[in-house]
């Protein structure tokens, strides 16, 4: 079974998981240097904001959230690879098209409808922060939430479709 025909799917899933991989790299730079301006401005000023200390939260998850689907695509992600490193190819590849389709995709689509309502309903009130002087938009960074586990959800589709054409290929292991 060749993926020959969906094989322009999978790139354009790996691209999407790339640019959000890249989003959440300049992210990571930004929030290196928000937390070293925070750190300089309380130390030699006694300075602080809690709008900038709400951001590195913000830019935290954002990271963390942004950078799921990127790490699945390159392997970057928590294996036990104590275990599979011993196996054959072909039982590997049979154990994460197994692991993708009963355990990733259903945990993806579970947090895509979960947390619909939830960022529904903080859209609805326009919610903001709860501390004075915090950042508006909560909604927004909630938003991340069922687009990340889309974006995983997408890359996982993708990575479990390599793994069952690894699975199938002769001679494989």
């Amino acid at each position: 079974m060749g993926l020959t025909r969906l094989a322009p799917a999978l790139r354009a899933v790996d691209a999407i998981s790339d640019a959000a991989g890249r989003v959440a790299g300049v992210l990571a730079v930004l929030l290196v240097a928000l937390v070293f301006a925070l750190v300089l401005a309380r130390h030699a000023f006694s300075a602080g904001s809690v709008a900038a200390q709400e951001a590195v939260l913000w830019l935290h998850a954002a990271i963390f959230l942004l950078g799921l689907a990127y790490a699945l695509r390159h392997g970057a992600h928590v294996r036990v690879d104590v275990f599979s490193q011993a196996w054959r190819p072909r039982t590997r590849a049979w154990v994460e098209f197994g692991a993708g389709l009963g355990l990733l995709l259903p945990f993806c689509l579970f947090m895509v409808a979960i947390s619909w309502d939830y960022v529904g309903a903080s859209w609805a009130v326009r919610e903001s922060s709860r501390d004075p002087g915090g950042l508006p938009g909560w909604y927004l960074l909630k938003s991340l939430l069922p687009l990340s586990a889309a974006l995983l959800l997408l890359q996982g589709l993708a990575e479990t479709l390599r793994a069952l054409q690894r699975a199938l290929a002769r001679g494989a292991g």
